[in-house]
């Protein structure tokens, strides 16, 4: 489908653009379907990202925008209300103008990295989790993640402020949680989560110890610009069961999808369309 003057446009906001995989999920399935909107990936700076957004919601043909690494944290001082899932991940993802012009957030990171484990096999009630990263992604993890009955949570980050700012958050809502700060050893978890940006560039250190990766530990990831990040080959190597960034990204996009009042579709309908290239 043709870009016109009657397409609604999704921003897709982040810096650096390079790794994103969103355009190439979403617009081969609103083409499917003959719909006139099109995601668009803007690069835009931290420091220029508050300016940004009511200059780019006066638009008249935007429809919303999805926010990515590292806005997810600072888009909540920019909305108007917040669903109580951001509000308790301290993080938005999403963002969608109202009729009357004002601005409602959500995110959906978390849900989309829960379904997807849950679908490889994974059972969460009960479970042990290290989630490295305490920032917008890692947050809404560790929140749907509570919410999916994980008995124990250990939350690490490079500032130990934002973890213990997401433990305290955590407690409010889940008081029979237990949950521990700052022990990075992976060791005893069922579950490890990289929510850093480590990952993304070559040369980065890997996020965790390896090697004290209990055999059969379920490793997830978040970072997409290659399938399977240094990590996650690691783990494999070691026989640990992984899922990659990008399936979490096709876990949430029907979420997305409904909250933009847009075509839903299921995760297996997106695969089949999708056009991602690494």
């Amino acid at each position: 489908m043709q870009i016109s003057g009657h397409t609604r446009l999704i921003a897709h906001l982040g810096y650096p653009t390079e790794s994103f995989k969103a355009p190439m999920i979403y617009n081969p399935w609103f083409a499917d379907q003959s719909v006139d909107v099109k995601v668009v990936p803007m690069g835009v700076k931290p420091e220029d990202y508050a300016a940004l957004i009511p200059t780019l919601f006066s638009l008249t043909n935007i429809a919303g925008a999805l926010v990515t690494m590292p806005h997810k944290v600072a888009t909540c001082e920019l909305v108007d209300r917040m669903s109580p899932t951001a509000q308790i991940a301290g993080a938005c993802n999403a963002i969608r103008r109202e009729a009357d012009g004002s601005l409602t957030g959500d995110m959906f990171d978390g849900d989309g990295f829960v379904r997807g484990i849950q679908r490889k096999g994974f059972r969460t009630t009960g479970a042990r989790a290290l989630v490295v990263g305490s920032g917008g992604v890692g947050s809404a993890i560790a929140a749907s993640l509570a919410s999916a009955g994980v008995s124990a949570l250990t939350l690490v980050d490079a500032q130990e402020s934002a973890a213990r700012a997401l433990a305290d958050r955590l407690h409010a809502h889940y008081p029979q949680l237990t949950l521990t700060v700052m022990a990075s050893d992976p060791a005893g978890h069922s579950l490890v989560v990289n929510a850093t940006p480590l990952g993304m560039s070559p040369g980065d250190p890997l996020p965790l110890d390896v090697e004290r990766l209990d055999a059969g530990t379920f490793v997830g990831e978040v970072v997409m610009k290659q399938e399977y990040t240094p990590l996650l080959q690691a783990a494999m190597a070691r026989g640990c069961p992984v899922q990659r960034g990008t399936d979490m990204l096709f876990e949430m996009i029907p979420a997305y999808l409904d909250f933009f009042h847009l075509p839903v579709a299921t995760p297996e309908q997106l695969q089949a369309l999708a056009e991602i290239r690494y």
